[in-house]
């Protein structure tokens, strides 16, 4: 009887699992998730064990007098749970199985895990425990949790951590370190990933790192906590595009332990996960937790056409007291149009994205390609108008509008987008550019939202919850400000579910609304959603057709959009047609299940 190691190769372009025979003596110094040493195509590669069995009963099929020896036992690699949650993983995103070994291996290799380092309540400070979390962590399902911006995470994690070993997930890597040393701090061993993933694999309190922190090996795992669910930094921008809260909850439901979903606006995602059930602060807590929101109906405002500085905004920048941040996305966004007569945006009646013309006196939605007479579904006039941004002197008008000189207005664009925050010049008081600028500036009083419509109206259907990350994003920036933090929001749409809902702190509508549009267009979550995209797509795209389960969209810049009922649908469809048409070399196909801007 021969003991056989099936492997997963670390070679780019290799998505197959090839069996090697264990030597006698490696028989108990190798394990699943192991690094090897492999021969393959008469060179020797490394790779990972993905299953260990004898020639007699679990590979009892294979011919052993064909097989080559594995060489040596590298290093430790993911432990068994980890290398059955990326079989899961790599069927659901249809990815390559050793995209998510990589993301859940050390980074050098480690010969042997250190001792644990889980430390005695007693060493602990004293805190006041959150008796939600507590509760939650006990009931070991899925729950949401809702806190505002300014509310830190810290409380949330200890309670956590005070019940057992915790895995917490946050959307950066300098938000996780700034946590870990906190957590020192009350007497708690813990382990950021990727660098202590030997420390985390031993065993610690509380693991924590970025979205690949949720493949950490984590022995005794009590409970995982993902911090600002609805962050789209949360989702890997490559391909396999799994995303963390959704590993997250699946990886709790394999252990049977709890899985803390949080955030100050839970993603519509996260609330189908609890079948929309919010565990939340009272009502005045909450309040306390976000900063003052304030939107400028700019249909109110006589230059609505020809300036993005409003009455509003003026005055802000005329308290040089003040650290402002103006954000203007116009890269890639929807052209609006508006009605000449009652300045209300040209909006689509069945998706409410922004329509744009197509000439001969008709509009297109470029979201569900509804069409309709170019007329203002308002007040019927036909006389419309093109909202230009005026980038171009945008600067100089800010300037003059500040009373500073142009120099003292620092742009923050796609050039400096490979800058840290050392090279921007902290010292100025006055910021503009796109989103960058949210993660880039420090110390702000004043985000101001020059032109929110560009980003609601967009032709994406998750377009109303991108902006509100972005707004969320600029409500933890001015959260700490010393002098009354203010978002400034700027629109043409002030009466939107949404807008009307963050000046209330209540997007109760606002989710109802969206929800309803979602399900009745079956798109996720209560559908599933895939982008295929590349050389080859058409040929794809029609052996997919031939699934009854799935519906083909027609062929747009080498692109289809493939929808299901079910992601169990979309994952055995895309499994079937992928592997039946990646097998010419003239097909060269990437794939995004859950696309985030499709």
């Amino acid at each position: 009887m021969a003991v056989i190691a099936r492997v997963v190769p670390d070679v780019t372009g290799v998505d197959k699992v090839f069996d090697y025979l264990v030597a006698d003596a490696m028989v108990h110094e190798i394990h699943v998730g192991d690094r090897v040493r492999i021969p393959l195509h008469r060179r020797n590669v490394a790779g990972w064990v993905v299953a260990i069995g004898d020639s007699s009963s679990q590979f009892s099929d294979v011919d052993e007098s064909r097989l080559l020896h594995v060489i040596k036992v590298l290093g430790r690699g993911p432990s068994l749970e980890i290398v059955q949650l990326a079989q899961w993983a790599c069927h659901m995103w249809a990815g390559r199985l050793r995209a998510f070994f990589v993301a859940s291996s050390p980074s050098t290799l480690v010969a042997t895990l250190p001792g644990s380092r889980y430390t005695q309540p007693s060493s602990r400070k004293k805190f006041d425990a959150d008796v939600q979390v507590v509760a939650a962590v006990g009931l070991k399902h899925t729950s949401v949790l809702r806190r505002g911006p300014a509310s830190g995470p810290r409380a949330l994690v200890l309670s956590a951590a005070q019940e057992g070993p915790t895995l917490v997930v946050i959307p950066t890597i300098n938000r996780a370190r700034l946590m870990a040393a906190s957590l020192r701090e009350h007497g708690l061993s813990v382990a950021v990933m990727p660098q202590d993933w030997a420390i985390a694999a031993g065993g610690v309190d509380v693991v924590i790192g970025a979205r690949s922190a949720i493949w950490a090996s984590v022995p005794s795992l009590h409970s995982i906590i993902v911090i600002d669910e609805h962050d789209d930094a949360l989702q890997e921008e490559r391909s396999p595009s799994w995303h963390a809260r959704d590993i997250a909850v699946h990886r709790a439901e394999q252990l049977g332990i709890a899985c803390l979903l949080v955030s100050p606006v839970p993603s519509l995602r996260a609330l189908h996960h609890t079948s929309g059930v919010v565990l939340k602060v009272g009502t005045e807590v909450e309040k306390s937790q976000w900063p003052e929101i304030r939107i400028v109906d700019r249909r109110l405002d006589e230059r609505w056409a020809s300036s993005l500085l409003s009455s509003e905004l003026i005055e802000q920048l005329r308290d040089h007291q003040r650290r402002i941040v103006c954000v203007l996305n116009v890269k890639g966004r929807a052209k609006l149009l508006a009605c000449g007569n009652c300045r209300e945006l040209v909006r689509c009646d069945i998706c409410d994205a922004a329509m744009s013309m197509l000439g001969l006196g008709e509009l297109c939605c470029p979201r569900c390609a509804h069409k309709r007479p170019a007329v203002c579904m308002g007040c019927g006039s036909g006389k419309l108008a093109v909202i230009k941004a005026g980038v171009s002197r945008l600067r100089e008008e800010l300037a003059a509008a500040a009373g500073r000189r142009v120099e003292d207005v620092v742009e923050v664009a796609a050039s400096t987008a490979g800058k840290s925050d050392v090279e921007i010049d902290q010292t100025k008081m006055l910021f503009v550019g796109t989103e960058a600028a949210l993660h880039r500036v420090r110390d702000v009083d004043t985000v101001v939202f020059l032109d929110i419509d560009q980003e609601i109206s967009a032709p994406r259907y998750r377009a109303s919850e991108i902006s509100l990350t972005l707004v969320i994003h600029a409500a933890r920036l001015v959260a700490r400000s010393g002098s009354q933090g203010l978002v400034l929001v700027q629109t043409f749409l002030a009466n939107h579910a949404l807008l009307r809902g963050l000046a209330s702190h209540d997007l109760g509508e606002f989710t109802s609304d969206e929800m309803s549009r979602r399900k009745l267009m079956s798109l996720p979550p209560f559908g599933a959603l895939a982008q295929l995209s590349g050389k080859g797509v058409d040929t794809v795209a029609d052996n997919l057709r031939s699934n009854v389960l799935l519906q083909v969209s027609a062929t747009a810049q080498d692109s289809v959009l493939v929808k299901a009922q079910s992601w169990n649908d979309l994952a055995d469809g895309l499994a079937a047609s992928l592997t039946t048409s990646t097998t010419s070399k003239a097909v060269r196909i990437k794939t995004q299940v859950d696309p985030p801007r499709a």
